[in-house]
């Protein structure tokens, strides 16, 4: 049986604001490259692919085993990699602001080991996430594809809501991206250390015009 505390970690309703931003996916359609269904779809995967599959992922799985050793050294080593490797100024807000969010709701749900966060400063979405599925006992790989469906399923949103799509357009979009998930935790698992990337630099070129960008509705 799923482990509820997941379905809980994942819900949209996590007040954790990630509603709020797009990821750079609201630049792309400011400039054209993403217009429609299809086109959405295709960001969606490449940015998937090129950045969150073989950064982010295998980051957590790691944040995940150094919350389980209680190895603060490593818990530090690869929240700071994770910051780090934010391309632009509004995609590491983007993170330090939900993992922010994300440790003060663990904090009042009484979480055991809260204030191990607070001795690192800023603090990543992921890296909090990974202490509560190990505080929680869930099961790696299945927080890791719960978490990529998470993130799939709010840039099919951030879609629906940059373009004249439709909601069965948004679902089609993550029902045909989650095909995918089952790839995307095996690769994650499978990367060792100097195999960790997130060269995606049509993103972070994106990411960076969207902080000037006249009008949005995303902060990122």
């Amino acid at each position: 049986m799923i482990n509820l505390r997941l379905l809980q970690l994942v819900s949209p309703s996590l007040p954790v604001g990630a509603y709020s931003y797009s990821q750079g996916l609201e630049a792309a359609v400011e400039a054209g490259i993403v217009h429609d269904a299809p086109s959405a779809q295709a960001w969606i995967a490449d940015v998937l692919a090129l950045s969150v599959a073989t950064m982010e992922a295998p980051v957590l799985l790691r944040l995940i085993a150094a919350w389980g050793a209680r190895d603060p050294a490593a818990v530090r080593r690869w929240n700071a990699e994770l910051l780090a490797s934010r391309e632009t100024a509004e995609l590491r807000a983007e993170t330090a602001q939900m993992g922010y969010s994300l440790a003060r709701l663990l904090r009042d749900l009484d979480v055991e080991g809260i204030e191990s966060l607070d001795a690192l400063g800023e603090v990543a979405f992921a890296t909090a996430f990974a202490l509560a599925v190990d505080r929680w006992a869930i099961e790696p790989r299945e927080a890791l594809a719960a978490y990529l469906f998470g993130w799939i399923e709010n840039q099919a949103l951030a879609a629906v809501r940059s373009l004249p799509l439709g909601q069965t357009d948004g679902q089609r979009i993550v029902y045909a991206l989650s095909e995918d998930l089952p790839a995307a935790v095996d690769r994650a698992a499978a990367l060792p250390d100097d195999a960790l990337t997130n060269f995606a630099p049509g993103l972070a070129l994106l990411s960076a015009r969207h902080e000037t960008q006249y009008t949005r509705i995303f902060r990122s």
